[in-house]
């Protein structure tokens, strides 16, 4: 129950230290450089702890024994590279000594980070485990590698193995020589051992590492003068883990570089074609260390083309007093900077900033005003444009609404009601709106704040509009032009507006319109003076 114990607790640190090897060498293996031989082959000295207990002996039974270290032996491996990082290896082993023989042959995958000066790798493999204990059957059961190694490089085809230590275990069958009685871990014992190896690598093939190089780019091949140009190098094949160093020049203009990039100032070139030459050096190596390339540009000199121009204003036509935007646009056809300025306006007064200025027609009289604008490029090249602007004189004022008549209403009994003097005046009213079929009327009633009945003064303009469109004067004016409001001036009147066509009811003070809905004319007004006087006459 110990030993199995033992062994699936070894198992398991062995597995932790591969799986920490292995995630820490695949993340190294992104800074390696050296392009890895075909085949690499092992050759060299092995020491072997096999550990465990096995039967020794000719005595029946056999004697439980505890396996020493095996210091004589030899190993060998050989290993196909599939890339930088993974290979295929083919192991061999084979250790002799006064109480036992232990040979292996396994396969398995190899993960390996390959430095300037170094390699280092792990592995893990599996096979065939052959033990032959003194005087006892030889067991052939099934074996398993673990473990890592450095390599030290001496040459291209040469390397020198410092160190390989590996966990090595192999499970055994005795029981042809180990009686049913004996303990099961005597039967079938688990070894589980330890191997140290060191000697020499040949490695075969890879071919020749890739020389330097590097590659120019320009981000205009072709510039004005004064232009810059930006030159970038891109180098490749060298070492990563090196600091290179970068030196620039150029077969014209002023040049100033820094690591892998340039600019070159165009600013008094003639017109042309011309090279930029970028160089890169790795100091750290002394020979084939440095590559170069160069990138061509040609320098146009500056054409001589006026700026192009054009005016819109913003409205056309204004009222005398109105402002008005004017916008112009300019550009140059040889692509250098350009400013709008110069207003000028034939009447009124222009203010502007930049491509954009405002008209004030204050004053202006009535026709175009022109305003003109210049543009002028970076070399004093100009253009001009013009818009036009109509002012009008503004329109005559609208009519407005004016008052007609108001009424008094003396009755304290009966405060509503339209006595034979308001009578009169309505009848005129409706005589004026008989004469001009085109006008409106608004009567506005009015009553005291403090007046107990609540809607008086809508009762007087409803009223007033009962006895106009078809009362006892039978005026029959249409209810559609008559419109009723309430005031808030606090007398007991009534007011009549009449209000042309084309205008709008306009009165100082605040009126409100009536829901005539709610409000109904109260027909017990007196009867009209010219019934009276009828009545009397002989």
């Amino acid at each position: 129950m110990s030993l199995c114990h033992q062994t699936r607790s070894k198992s398991m640190a062995a597995g932790l230290i591969l799986a920490v090897l292995v995630c820490g060498l695949a993340v190294l293996a992104n800074a390696q450089d050296d392009k890895p031989p075909k085949v690499d082959v092992f050759l060299g000295y092995q020491w072997l702890n096999p550990g465990g207990t096995v039967p020794l002996g000719i005595t029946q039974p056999p004697v439980a024994t505890k396996l020493s270290s095996l210091p004589k032996g030899f190993g060998g491996t050989a290993t196909y590279n599939f890339d930088k990082i993974w290979g295929l290896s083919f192991d061999a082993g084979t250790n002799w000594g006064d109480q036992v023989n232990e040979h292996t042959l396994s396969v398995g995958p190899r993960l390996m980070w390959r430095g300037e000066n170094v390699n280092m790798f792990v592995h893990t493999m599996l096979g065939w485990n052959r033990l032959s204990p003194r005087d006892v059957s030889s067991s052939n059961g099934i074996g398993a590698i673990l473990g890592g190694g450095i390599d030290l490089k001496i040459w291209k085809p040469l390397s020198f193995r410092l160190i390989e230590a590996d966990y090595v275990l192999g499970r055994h069958n005795f029981a042809g020589d180990v009686g049913a009685g004996e303990p099961g871990s005597l039967r079938r014992p688990v070894l589980n051992g330890a191997r140290l190896r060191t000697g020499i690598v040949l490695n075969f093939g890879g071919g020749q590492e890739p020389a330097p190089a590097a590659a120019c780019s320009v981000d205009h091949s072709e510039v004005m003068v004064g232009e810059p140009v930006h030159v970038t190098v891109a180098p490749s094949n060298f070492n990563p883990k090196h600091t290179l160093t970068y030196n620039w020049a150029s077969t014209g203009g002023k040049i100033e570089g820094k690591d892998t990039g340039a600019t070159i100032d165009t600013n008094g070139m003639t017109g042309g074609s011309y090279t930029a030459t970028a160089r890169v050096v790795d100091p750290k190596v002394k020979k084939g260390g440095e590559a170069s390339c160069t990138g061509n540009f040609t320098v146009k000199e500056l054409p001589k083309n006026p700026p192009q121009m054009s005016c819109t204003a913003s409205p056309t036509t204004v009222q005398t007093g109105s402002p008005a935007t004017v916008t112009c646009t300019c550009t140059s056809p040889d692509n250098v900077p350009v400013t709008v300025g110069g207003w000028t306006a034939s009447s009124g007064s222009i203010s502007g900033s930049g491509n954009s200025a405002t008209l004030n027609t204050t004053g202006a009289p009535a026709g175009t005003v022109t305003i003109n604008a210049t543009c002028t490029d970076s070399r004093g090249l100009t253009a001009s444009s013009s818009s036009s602007v109509n002012v009008e004189n503004p329109p005559p004022p609208p009519p407005q609404s004016s008052k007609l008549n108001e009424c008094q209403y003396p009755n304290v009994k009966k405060p509503w009601r339209v006595d034979n003097t308001c009578k009169a005046m309505l009848d005129d009213v409706a005589l004026r709106l008989q004469q001009d079929p085109e006008a409106k009327l608004v009567v506005v009633g009015n009553a005291d704040p403090k007046e107990k009945r609540k809607n008086l003064a809508a009762e007087r303009a409803v009223d007033v509009k009962a006895y106009i469109s078809g009362g006892e004067a039978k005026q029959n004016i249409d209810p559609s032009r008559i419109e009723t409001r309430t005031g808030n001036e606090g007398t007991m009147t009534s007011e009549q507006w009449i209000v042309p066509a084309g205008a709008t009811f306009a009165e100082a003070g605040t009126t409100s319109a009536v829901d005539e809905s709610q409000i109904k004319a109260i027909p017990d007004h007196p009867k009209p003076v010219a019934k009276k006087a009828a009545k009397k006459a002989p």
